[in-house]
């Protein structure tokens, strides 16, 4: 037999006006309170079905009535957001929840979440993680099954280690396209840094297209057909997409940089640019990332 859920909720008087007390509640949901003693919330000391559902005598001398409690499936999402965030809003990684694309979305707290029966213990989620996200984002989903892809269907690792579904805050990098909910790096840099430590610099020799444009300029993040999640099959077509002497901008108003004519493209020996200028996201000794 679990252990009696609290009388009352955490900070309310025994003589409180319309409070009646969880174990009220038994009698009627007594699937809920067969596990719910397991749960982060009755670890957490709110313990008692009024603490998030309001005062429930009106509910019980009503028979059940829906409309005489907080009944988070019959509110909006704007609703649930508010009552969540009476107790969830103390983290810094909810401190743009109400601006994330979710909630402008109306997919909020309850869309992801199961108080009452949660697939997984941590986070209480409605569905396992991959399931549940790739239950609105099916295109992603299907890229990690590409190829090469990082091993989220594996359990290597999960969507939240790269993005914050709360909401983030504005990115320092692809400029006016901002990424998806994208969970910084310390110093506000990608999540890509957060593994490949070895890309982060800094560098003497920067090179542009990965400080300023992201990784996201050569390779795609989710999944790709191609080695090293490249968006092109060949090197050298991909670095033209920026090397090809256009324009005036770049870091000296000069362009972008292309290359010598001694490099014949149609040799292969040139076809693969990174035979050469192997430390491609930066360098310490040469300004054209050679050895």
């Amino acid at each position: 037999m679990p252990p009696l859920w609290g009388q009352l909720p955490k900070g309310v008087t025994a003589d409180a006006k319309g409070f009646v007390g969880a174990n009220a509640c038994r009698t009627c949901h007594p699937d809920v309170n067969r596990d719910f003693f397991r749960n982060a919330h009755y670890q957490g000391q709110v313990a008692s079905c009024e603490g998030c559902h309001g005062p429930g005598q009106a509910h019980i001398e009503g028979r059940g009535d829906k409309t005489k409690i907080f009944a988070f499936s019959q509110k909006t999402a704007r609703q649930t957001l508010d009552r969540c965030l009476t107790c969830h809003s103390k983290s810094m990684a909810r401190s743009n929840i109400r601006r994330s694309e979710h909630t402008q979305a109306d997919v909020v707290c309850a869309s992801c979440h199961s108080i009452h029966k949660p697939a997984t213990p941590k986070f209480l989620l409605a569905k396992k993680q991959i399931d549940l996200c790739g239950s609105c984002h099916a295109p992603v989903r299907a890229q990690f099954s590409m190829p090469f892809k990082h091993r989220v269907n594996e359990g290597v690792m999960q969507c939240s280690d790269c993005h914050n579904p709360h909401g983030t805050d504005a990115p320092t990098w692809r400029m006016g396209q901002r990424p998806r909910l994208v969970a910084q790096a310390q110093g506000n840099e990608e999540a890509c840094l957060k593994c490949h430590v070895e890309k982060r610099g800094p560098f003497v020799f920067e090179h542009a297209g990965v400080r300023i444009d992201g990784c996201e300029t050569c390779h795609s993040p989710h999944g790709s057909m191609n080695a090293r999640l490249l968006k092109r099959p060949v090197t050298f077509t991909l670095c033209l997409e920026c090397h090809n002497g256009a324009g005036n901008f770049g870091r000296q108003g000069d362009g972008i940089a292309v290359q010598s004519p001694s490099h014949n493209m149609a040799d292969p020996r040139y076809q693969n640019c990174t035979t050469c200028h192997v430390k491609i996201h930066g360098s310490n000794g040469d300004r054209l990332f050679r050895r």
